[in-house]
């Protein structure tokens, strides 16, 4: 079952027309916010039933669901690597994609894909094993961001490298070792920016297959920065160069 919950992750999937059933908290008070997601659901002809909210605690797995949950007709796009070239391939402008290798937190991933979204990113890469999916929570995280952001999980991630390597994509990791600053690299061509895992950092395949590698300036104590936090600054310097 695809499920999304929360006011903004509802309403995205309202919009893109993928919700087959919404069910509200049924001691939930009338509200500006939520009459519009009943009209939108009217609308596109969704049948729209009460629960009681222990179900949607349930259903949540503890997250916050602000009385607002979705049941999905399909779940955010998840193809194969042969997908994700044809799409690099049919691009009018020079590719711009993130690649997160090994994050398993879905609110980081959230955060991630919200800023991918924010940046104009392409497509977002993640790979199959070890890594978080499409959750509810991601999807709630990520504020309507899943609906519009191709998202790939990939069976071999060192693979699907490789290939964006052969179809002219530089890869650029950030790794906190690098001699690089962030600020003296040339973002502005056919770019994967590849992020780490929370912690750990990216893998030694994973590193080995970039073309570069670069980090980010630190003026303070702390050694590193939380991954979706790291991702937003790499994004946004990309995007400030690729929009001079």
């Amino acid at each position: 079952m695809s499920l999304a919950f929360g006011i903004h992750a509802v309403e995205a999937a309202l919009k893109k027309s993928i919700v087959s059933e919404l069910w509200l908290d049924d001691q939930q008070k009338p509200n500006a916010r939520l009459n519009k997601l009943i009209d939108m659901a009217k609308r596109g002809q969704v049948s729209v039933v009460r629960r009681p909210r222990d179900e949607l605690d349930k259903l949540a797995q503890g997250e916050r669901h602000q009385g607002v949950l979705a049941h999905l007709i399909q779940q955010a796009e998840s193809a194969n690597r042969e997908d994700l070239m044809a799409l690099v391939d049919g691009l009018d402008h020079p590719p711009f994609l993130l690649v997160l290798d090994g994050v398993t937190d879905p609110h980081n991933l959230g955060a991630c894909l919200r800023s991918a979204n924010a940046a104009g990113v392409d497509a977002v890469i993640v790979p199959k094993d070890n890594a978080v999916g499409m959750t509810p929570a991601v999807r709630k995280v990520a504020c309507g961001a899943v609906e519009d952001t191709p998202f790939y999980q990939v069976t071999n991630l060192a693979r699907t490298l490789r290939d964006l390597q052969q179809a002219g994509v530089w890869l650029i990791g950030a790794a906190g070792e690098s001699d690089d600053v962030i600020y003296q690299m040339d973002l502005k061509g056919p770019l994967a920016l590849v992020m780490g895992a929370e912690g750990k950092g990216m893998r030694r395949l994973t590193k080995e297959h970039c073309d570069l590698l670069m980090k980010i300036p630190m003026a303070g104590t702390v050694e590193s920065l939380n991954v979706s936090v790291a991702t937003g600054v790499c994004l946004f310097e990309a995007l400030r160069q690729r929009q001079a």
